[in-house]
């Protein structure tokens, strides 16, 4: 096993429920709710509502960030779940939010972030990220 500070997922969600892609109360909610989900502990968010729709917005975690951009009138949303340590798990995140916007076709890619053989961390190292 490659070992990693963070796993990075690029989600593509199709087929979404168009009413809460545009609503951004409840997008910032269930973006939250997400970063709740892989363990990881919330820092600040920040999310806007374009005219005539569409939401884009970011959750800021200790362990790094969940992001989301939406296009209501084609159903779709772009979504960025990245999380570092061994403590969080982007893939609770990401099948949650499946769930929320009513999701019924996927496609998603992780990418190993900060590889430790690439860094120069010993493959047995502890480290584990500091959370403030």
């Amino acid at each position: 096993m490659v070992r990693s500070l963070g796993k990075h997922l690029i989600a593509e969600f199709y087929n979404c429920n168009n009413e809460i892609l545009d609503n951004v109360e409840k997008v910032e909610y269930y973006m939250k709710k997400a970063a709740i989900e892989t363990g990881a502990t919330i820092v600040t968010s920040t999310f806007h509502r374009f005219l005539p729709h569409g939401v884009s917005g970011a959750v800021i975690v200790s362990e790094s960030h969940l992001a989301i951009h939406t296009w209501p009138e084609f159903g779709y949303a772009s979504i960025d779940l990245y999380t570092c340590g061994d403590d969080v798990d982007p893939w609770k995140a990401f099948e949650y939010l499946k769930k929320a916007f009513n999701s019924n076709r996927t496609e998603v890619n992780e990418h190993k972030r900060g590889l430790y053989n690439e860094i120069g961390i010993p493959e047995n190292s502890s480290h584990k990220v500091e959370v403030e």
